[in-house]
């Protein structure tokens, strides 16, 4: 947007985390694009310990530093149906599991659409991270960030908003954008993704709360991520459960095969069971994916 980035840093000594710092970031300094002033606000409610948020006002960016950064930043889209984040189990937890890593990673806190806050609640989210890439690659180099290491991950919903961004980063989801900076993620990271709206594999509560209840044929077509695949798409990590009953799996098969129609390095891992929402840890298998994604990061940048 070409606005100035303010950081404002602090260390939270109520919040366990295994990351040095944490700082928030707002992504917009001044105006937020696409807004309407409203009266409502922004509402957190706990479920099973953890944190769930709904009527995002003011979106921001969560930086996680780790203690031996290695370059590689992930920006991580919480799930919710693109009604709520479920910013601790699909956000925080996965933060500072990539910081042990060596990953620097940021939490984004996005728009859901709403048509009381948004002009076009469609718009909302794409809006919102491709802003948070550009803010990440214009972060100062003391946060040992290489920008051509910088990719997003998202879970569910987040995994739909994650597909968008690697395959509309040609579309300025802002039309009045005056910055430059390309928003192309170097690779995408897909966890039970929303990819299609497709009736019949679709999750009809996410396509519903971002289109609308009637969404024509166009974008219907847009927002099915699977169709949207060409030749420029970045690298993708997808994992998914057999049994997932929210998402069918074939959400995540159907853009895999479109990654290898088009010649896109891609790997998938399918489980039997886990279900929908497991985040980091998938108690039907010993196997942990975040160790497969960590070996597939370091193949990507060999």
């Amino acid at each position: 947007m070409g606005h100035k980035i303010f950081i404002f840093l602090f260390i939270a000594s109520s919040i366990h985390t295994t990351a040095q710092t944490f700082s928030e970031i707002p992504l917009y300094a001044n105006e937020i694009p696409n807004s309407i002033e409203s009266t409502i606000s922004e509402q957190t409610i706990m479920v099973n310990g953890t944190r769930r948020i709904s009527n995002v006002i003011k979106p921001t960016l969560t930086l996680y530093t780790p203690a031996k950064p290695n370059g590689t930043a992930i920006i991580i889209c919480p799930g919710g149906g693109y009604a709520r984040l479920s910013i601790d189990n699909e956000g925080v937890a996965v933060a500072e599991a990539l910081n042990k890593i060596g990953v620097t990673a940021f939490v984004l806190k996005y728009r859901l659409p709403n048509d009381i806050i948004m002009i076009d609640k469609a718009a909302g989210p794409l809006q919102d991270l491709q802003q948070a890439i550009r803010i990440v690659k214009q972060l100062p180099y003391k946060y040992a960030i290489n920008k051509s290491r910088i990719g997003v991950m998202g879970f569910s919903a987040g995994g739909h908003l994650t597909a968008n961004s690697i395959t509309h980063f040609n579309v300025m989801a802002d039309g009045a954008v005056t910055d430059t900076t390309s928003v192309r993620p170097a690779f995408g990271i897909l966890i039970y993704p929303v990819i299609s709206f497709n009736n019949s594999i679709l999750h009809k509560g996410s396509r519903d709360n971002l289109l609308g209840n009637n969404p024509t044929e166009k974008e219907e077509q847009f927002f099915s991520n699977e169709l949207n695949v060409n030749y420029n798409t970045p690298p993708v990590f997808l994992v998914h459960a057999g049994d997932d009953a929210t998402v069918p799996v074939e959400n995540s098969i159907r853009f895999y095969q479109a990654c290898i129609k088009n010649k896109i390095p891609a790997e998938m891992h399918i489980y039997a069971k886990g279900g929908h929402g497991f985040g980091l840890n998938n108690k039907s298998t010993k196997d942990n994916w975040m160790d497969r994604l960590e070996t597939w990061l370091a193949g990507l940048f060999k």
